[in-house]
């Protein structure tokens, strides 16, 4: 097996379907019509916000002990940014590389890829990762910016809590309550190289009760390669949907949905026809003390139509999920909260002559029970301690313990250290995978001589991770963060050879370390400056006894440093204006240089009800690639886009 044909690998392995693929942010809704603005904000108000992705349960910013960063509905806003995957370039602990015109890789820590598989993802508490691949195709995934409340980034595990693939993140888009949004809005766009549209409306049904219905299109224009001819992959979305939030007393609960289809071309051919939908019901109850319970149940469902050469296949996957929740406050100062779920994947996946899965038809049960206790040691001294039993259809039971240790040494300051384990449990690709392959593949012509199967052996690949970090704010005006984690991997996906054929198998065994730091300058009321930096180091070998051909890896291509600054500036008469400067280092196979990218974007309030906005992306260069191979993939062009939106 020759190391031009393992260049494959990541695709193969990762699925290579997801080459296919993956809301206007606008103004906030207000009560009298007056623009409430999180940039106005002081530093003290914004660690004040509330998040549950570290803990489950409610708590301030500033107190939460991890490497969390916080995407704020305002920020989403400034950035002029319009999918949730360009909305995460905001996190500087994230890694996001554009790979087509609806797809993207995403990853934190590394592992980078289009079918990045240790990255947890949840829209409302919706789990939202492809069984096939344990990934997540960003095409499916979309919600209307401007219902967004914030997304919670979290680098660093969370399988305690969240489950299987919470390996090296979390994120966790939350919307706001109907009752936040009960206005109509709407928007128009149009630029160089995409256009589209939304509109939502929200009303009160008496006290206790709202309602809100959006929709939302998206066009995106095709990309080019880097001789300046176009790849086939613009894309076109349409979605819809709505949110009922009710409450009263100790009582409230949600209903809300989705539905949504899609097209797009493949750049090596072919293209992808997407739809579906999802229902989500949610009820709580506040005991009082701190107590609370919530249950939560959806099902979703997807349609994947992929049509090309060598990968094509149909996929219908349906999910079902149930889960509760419960906090108690107990003596001695215990806040404990315990849970458990269960969840089932269904799929049909169908392929061709040359790929597919054996048998097409699975059924994936997981179940799981969880909990944490959270507890002073001493008045600055908090230790919270969790672990979780997730059973699987393919290993069995798996553990997941975490020990987190946070130090108050003043009202503005974090000290926090944590040593987690988390797992990646089989997918579809890992178990049942069938396809064919090319030994020598730098040859044209040459025939497809091998088959690469799913090892029936195959266990969940395992992570332990140390985790040190400080979170402070030193002033009224400065505030920042500084994270430092050595994780160890173990039992990773290698290519195993097994007489005439290959097998994915678990050989391949390292470490990364690394360091992510970001802060918020203000300068004064209208000027605000926000920056971060992230380094990675890696290394990987193979166990003992591996037969794999290629080089030890980990499928992921990652840069070694990523660095980001960015300015909001409010003028009078209501003008304002952001810039946003992103480096990123080179990535080393597939080879793609270092870039430079300049964001910006100026906005005018014509009145209380209308906002005009002009937003420039890649400003630097005409275009550049952000990955994949550089024979096929996609350069990210230079673009231009004006904004109107209109609230009511």
């Amino acid at each position: 097996m020759t190391r031009h044909s393992l260049t494959m690998r990541p695709a193969l392995l990762g699925l290579a379907l997801c080459a296919a693929g993956a809301g206007a942010a606008e103004l906030p809704d207000t009560r009298a019509g007056a623009v409430s603005r999180l940039s106005t904000l002081s530093l003290e108000e914004l660690g004040d916000i509330e998040v549950s992705s570290v803990s489950k349960r409610p708590e301030r910013l500033a107190d939460a002990p991890a490497a969390i960063y916080v995407i704020t509905r305002e920020d989403m806003r400034h950035a002029g940014v319009t999918t949730v995957p360009e909305a995460l370039r905001l996190a500087p602990n994230l890694q996001v590389a554009r790979t087509s015109a609806s797809s993207y890789a995403i990853s934190a820590r590394g592992f980078n890829g289009s079918s990045a598989n240790k990255l947890l993802v949840l829209i409302d508490g919706r789990t939202v990762y492809s069984p096939l691949n344990s990934g997540v195709f960003w095409d499916v995934q979309d919600v209307l910016l401007e219902d967004i409340d914030r997304i919670e980034v979290v680098s660093g595990p969370g399988g305690t809590l969240w489950g299987a693939n919470a390996v090296n993140g979390v994120i966790n888009i939350l919307t706001r309550s109907a009752k936040d949004a009960a206005s109509t809005t709407a928007s128009m766009r149009a630029g160089s190289h995409e256009h589209g549209g939304s509109v939502r409306h929200g009303w009160r049904i008496g006290e206790d009760t709202a309602v809100r219905l959006y929709a939302k299109a998206l066009h995106q224009d095709a990309t080019e390669r880097a001789d300046g001819s176009a790849l086939p992959d613009a894309w076109h979305r349409q979605q819809a949907g709505f949110r009922a939030d009710w409450g009263a007393g100790t009582d409230s609960a949600t209903v809300q949905g989705d539905i949504y289809s899609a097209h797009s071309g493949l750049s090596g051919g072919g293209d992808v026809k997407l739809s579906g939908g999802n229902l989500l019901l949610r009820w709580n109850r506040e005991f009082g003390g701190g107590s609370g319970l919530q249950l939560q149940a959806y099902c979703d469902r997807t349609r994947r139509r992929q049509i090309a050469t060598l990968l094509g296949f149909k996929e219908d996957l349906d999910t079902c999920d149930a889960d509760f929740q419960h906090r108690i406050a107990l003596p001695d100062e215990h806040d404990v909260v315990w849970g458990g779920g269960w969840r089932e994947q269904r799929d049909e996946t169908s392929g061709n002559a040359l790929f597919g899965f054996r048998p097409p038809k699975r059924a994936l049960r997981y179940v799981n029970l969880f909990v944490q206790d959270t507890r002073p040691l001493t008045p600055e001294l908090k230790l919270t301690a969790g672990a979780k039993l997730e059973r699987n259809t393919y290993t069995a039971i798996e553990f997941q313990p975490s020990l987190r240790l946070a130090w108050k040494p003043g009202e503005q300051h974090l000290v926090w250290a944590a040593v987690s384990r988390a797992v990646r449990t089989p997918s579809r690709v890992d178990r049942d995978f069938d396809v064919f392959v090319n030994l020598n593949f730098g040859n044209p012509g040459s025939p497809y001589n091998a088959r690469l199967l799913g090892g029936s052996h195959f266990v969940s690949e395992r992570l332990t991770a140390y985790e040190i970090g400080y979170r402070g704010q030193p002033s009224a005006q400065l505030s920042y963060s500084v994270n430092a984690f050595y994780n160890r991997y173990d039992r990773l996906r290698s290519i195993e050879r097994e007489g005439a054929n290959f097998v994915i198998g678990n050989a391949v065994e390292g470490h990364s370390r690394g360091i992510e730091a970001w802060g918020t300058y203000r300068f004064d009321e209208t000027w605000r400056v926000t920056a971060g930096f992230t380094r990675l180091f890696q290394s990987w070998q193979f166990a003992p006894g591996s037969t794999d051909p290629g080089q030890p890896g980990t499928g992921g291509n990652d840069p070694k440093y990523q660095a980001m600054l960015r300015a909001t500036l409010e003028l009078p008469h209501d003008v304002s204006i952001d810039a946003g400067l992103r480096g990123v280092g080179a990535l080393p196979d597939p080879a793609v240089p270092a870039y430079l990218s300049l964001d910006a974007r100026v906005a005018w309030m014509v009145n209380r009800n209308l906002e005009l906005s002009v937003s420039g992306f890649n400003l630097l260069d005409r275009r550049h690639p952000e990955f994949g191979p550089p024979a096929s993939r996609s350069e990210i062009p230079r673009s231009a886009l004006v904004r109107l939106v209109w609230r009511y």
